[in-house]
């Protein structure tokens, strides 16, 4: 608020005036490397110092950021606080000089300033100049003084002196005696400046005239303003002791190592009294103005005078203490007599060295260079001399050293590269040591953890990985798990795995397999299939999630195993048009005659291809045999008469998988005295005989019934467009009979194919005879039959006819002069008749397959 702002502004104006009064000039003084400034005691909260920023040379605007600060012992008032924003220093809580620094003298307080980044140390001494804050005071508010009538004039009475905390001229500067007819007052200035006064006797006293006199002792400092205290002293006329003791010299001098224990003799004083009897017995203790201090620390025995010591000492508290011991004999009007004893204290080294951790930057990086600053250390051995200087160490099995920047400050910096996977974490042991005899070592121990950088690639396990699926695996099952390690740790040890891009016979490796990024189990995404692929390579890596990151690659080698998923595939004898093999024996034929060898093919490998052969059915089982390993077909005896001319064979091929599948050819022989010159369905087809896979086999059996299949379309379509433009009239066959279709070229040598002949006439659907290759049997034809409807149907039905069954159907024989136009296709049905089985061929032809 704005009231609170102008109370703060008068605070620090009146300060800074009583500043400029006391101490002169606040330019700060350079003193052997610091910086030095003077302010007076009792300012109050917030009042101005000095500024540290623009005398030291500092950017202010960075000094919040740098952390400027006052380092501090731990459980140490701070007296004085930096103001981040201006870098003015200025009080943070009232100081008492009298407080703060007990003994006299310079009172100075030792700033040590830290400010990083880069990291800087600067010392600043503050002087606290005294103030006239204190009045003088007397130990007691009166004081009976007794003087012997038998004292002449000029006699000298000591009196209590007034004791005033503060120092210099604002210390007891004189005394002042009330106006009085008897004493006067003269002020004596000790060797260490401090002021007493003795009363002077001027005219003898008679104490049967006046038995007391009063009068005021005024003790006056010199500050300004000036202050003062009074004290009434009673003196009382006693009768004659006229001897005061007197001790052997007035000061003494006596030195004591501070850790003597309590009862020690400090020093045996002695006072002597020419008077007899009580007027000559002394007694000693303590002056009045003995601070409370020294009646801790030292006792004086009364009777004896020697002074003990009582309580602890402490050299580095004070090392010297000023007694003040007086001797006053037993007789009436005793006189006391002062002397002053100065105890030196004696350093022993008590004090071990303290370890103070002023600043440290940890977690360091394993990546820092050497000579990189850890932690700022200070020592400090409260005891002097030798027992006060420190030497500081660390371990030497730790990358680190003590580098010493000032006098008993240290900086812990690194001498090498660190590797936080060899060592995660430094415990270091700072040891300081002192010179004193015996010794004294303190030991602080600080850990540095060391923080990780992503500088290690993963690494996989295994070299490589080989991996054995079954096939037919279901999709989605997992197939193996990868895994790699990384020794960096948080992120930069976190590995994800992916499969590197690639292709498997053309596709994707993508569509194969995929991995779990965060476990490295690999999962098969389609079915395999042995037949098609055996093995494949995977590249999968691994990346860690640092920065930048790094990987490693791994090959996977994936087998498949076979499975007995294929049946065998017979390939010979081939059925035509999906009818049974048929095959002419002669009867001539005796034991052992090879009719026939049926191949089979299977796509499996291994045991699962193994096939063999077996007779399933048969007319006569006592005729035919097969080679179980080679599937030779062959006579077991001669023909008789009485075995059927047809005989029909099942042969069932099997491989050996687990479970074994099978597949079976129907084989019709034909017993005939003499074998035609025919094409035998045993005789492997060209796709079968060559070196060709079967894939190939297919796709060429595919292509070509496509093509069929696209040809009928077209000429089917043709057909109804023509049929749309001529009027058809009348249904049926209009002939009564069938002309057979053998052509006068017909030889047994081979097969040749007739083409369709004749026109339709409109309005009519006849019969068309259909030439027959000339190696079937003799007297056959085809007729071509069309319904009424088959000017509106896209499809024509192919039957066989004979010349009875011509002669029974009239209407469907065709008219004389009319064939089907050449080029003309027709669709076969899927289902034929048998030939009639009254026909036999020629003897002297070879065995044939035919296909019905």
């Amino acid at each position: 608020t704005m009231g609170a702002g102008a109370r703060q502004g008068q605070i620090f104006l009146r300060s800074l005036v009583l500043f400029l009064l006391l101490s002169g000039t606040p330019a700060p003084r350079h003193a052997a490397g610091q910086l030095r400034y003077s302010m007076p005691e009792e300012l109050e909260h917030g009042a101005f110092v000095a500024n540290l920023g623009e005398d030291l040379g500092l950017d202010v605007s960075t000094l919040s950021a740098r952390r400027f600060r006052i380092v501090s012992r731990a459980g140490a008032r701070q007296h004085l606080e930096v103001n981040l924003e201006n870098g003015i220093l200025f009080v943070n809580e009232r100081i008492d000089r009298e407080e703060v620094c007990e003994a006299g003298g310079t009172c100075l307080l030792h700033l040590q300033l830290l400010v990083e980044s880069p990291l800087e140390l600067y010392r600043v001494e503050v002087e606290v100049q005294d103030i006239n804050d204190h009045a003088p005071t007397f130990p007691w508010q009166e004081y009976v003084l007794e003087v012997a009538e038998s004292a002449a004039p000029g006699a000298r009475f000591p009196l209590e002196s007034a004791q005033d905390p503060d120092v210099g001229t604002n210390s007891v500067r004189t005394y002042q005696l009330s106006p009085n007819g008897f004493f006067s007052l003269e002020v004596q200035t000790r060797s260490d400046a401090s002021k007493f006064a003795e009363l002077v006797l001027e005219h003898a006293l008679d104490r049967e005239q006046q038995r007391t006199h009063r009068v005021l002792l005024t003790a006056l400092d010199g500050g300004v303003p000036e202050r003062s205290g009074t004290a009434h002293i009673l003196v009382t006329v006693l009768d004659a002791n006229d001897n005061v003791p007197a001790f052997d010299q007035p000061s003494y001098r006596v030195s004591l190592p501070e850790d003597a224990p309590a009862g020690t003799l400090v020093i045996q004083l002695n006072a002597t009294d020419l008077d007899e009897g009580s007027n000559g017995e002394i007694e000693y203790s303590f002056s009045g103005h003995a601070p409370p201090r020294v009646r801790d620390l030292f006792l004086v025995e009364p009777r004896s005078g020697q002074v003990l010591l009582k309580g602890p000492l402490d050299y580095e508290r004070a090392s010297l203490h000023e007694l003040y011991v007086q001797a006053k004999d037993r007789g009436p009007s005793a006189v006391a007599v002062h002397c002053r004893v100065l105890v030196h204290l004696l350093d022993v080294n008590d004090n071990a060295p303290e370890v103070t951790l002023t600043s440290v930057s940890t977690p360091v990086v394993e990546d820092a260079p050497p000579g990189t600053v850890i932690a700022v250390i200070s020592v400090l051995d409260r005891d002097s001399g030798e027992n006060g200087r420190v030497s500081c160490e660390v371990n030497p099995d730790v990358p680190f050293e003590l580098r010493s920047s000032f006098r008993n400050y240290y900086t812990l910096v690194t001498t090498e590269a660190l590797d936080r996977e060899a060592v995660p974490e430094y415990n270091v042991s700072i040891t300081a040591r002192d010179m004193g005899s015996p010794a004294l070592m303190t030991r602080s121990m600080l850990t540095v953890p060391v923080s990780d950088v992503n500088d290690n690639a993963p690494h996989f396990l295994q070299p490589s990985y080989s991996v054995y699926v079954m096939e037919n695996n279901a999709p989605g099952a997992s197939i193996c798990s990868v895994s790699a390690l990384d020794p960096d740790c948080q992120q930069n040890a976190y590995l994800s795995y992916s499969i590197a891009d690639g292709h498997i016979h053309g596709m994707p490796v993508g569509t194969y397999v995929s991995i779990n990024s965060d476990s490295g189990h690999m999962y098969a995404l389609r079915s395999l299939d042995y037949e098609q692929i055996r093995s494949f390579q995977i590249q999968v890596q691994a990346q860690d999630a640092g920065f930048p990151p790094l990987s490693a690659n791994v090959t996977v080698h994936v087998f498949v195993l076979d499975q007995n998923d294929n049946a065998p595939v017979i390939v010979s004898p081939m059925p035509r048009n999906g009818s049974v093999a048929t095959e002419l024996v002669p009867r001539s034929a005796g034991p052992g005659y090879l009719v026939g060898t049926v191949s089979a093919v299977d796509a499996d490998a291994g045991l699962n291809s193994r096939l063999s052969y077996q007779l399933l059915q048969a007319t006569d089982f006592t005729l035919f045999s097969v080679a179980p390993d080679t599937g030779e077909l062959r006579t077991l005896r001669s023909f008789l008469e009485q075995d059927a001319t047809r005989q029909r064979l099942v042969v069932q091929v099997r491989d050996s998988g687990q479970p074994a599948l099978s597949a079976t050819v129907s084989i019709l022989l034909s017993v005939v005295e003499n074998m035609p010159q025919t094409l035998s369905d045993f005789s492997l087809p060209p796709e079968a005989s060559s070196s060709s896979p079967l894939t190939l086999y297919l796709l060429v059996s595919l292509g070509s019934i496509s093509l069929t299949f696209l040809l009928a379309i077209l000429i089917l379509t043709a057909i109804r467009c023509r049929g749309e433009r001529h009027s058809w009239q009348g249904s049926g066959c209009s002939s009564l009979h069938c002309r057979c279709c053998p052509g006068p070229n017909a030889s047994s040598n081979g097969l040749k194919t007739s083409n369709l002949a004749g026109q339709l006439p409109m309005g009519a659907a006849p019969a068309t005879c259909l030439d027959v290759p000339a190696g079937g049997p003799p007297g056959y034809c085809y007729k071509v039959c069309l319904s009424p409807e088959s000017a509106q149907s896209d499809f024509m039905f192919l039957k066989p006819c004979s010349p009875r069954n011509n002669e029974k159907d009239p209407g469907h024989l065709p008219a004389p002069g009319k064939r089907v136009q050449p080029g003309q296709q027709l669709q076969i049905p899927k289902q034929i008749k048998q030939p009639n089985t009254d026909w036999l061929p020629p003897s002297m032809q070879r065995p044939a397959l035919k296909r019905y």
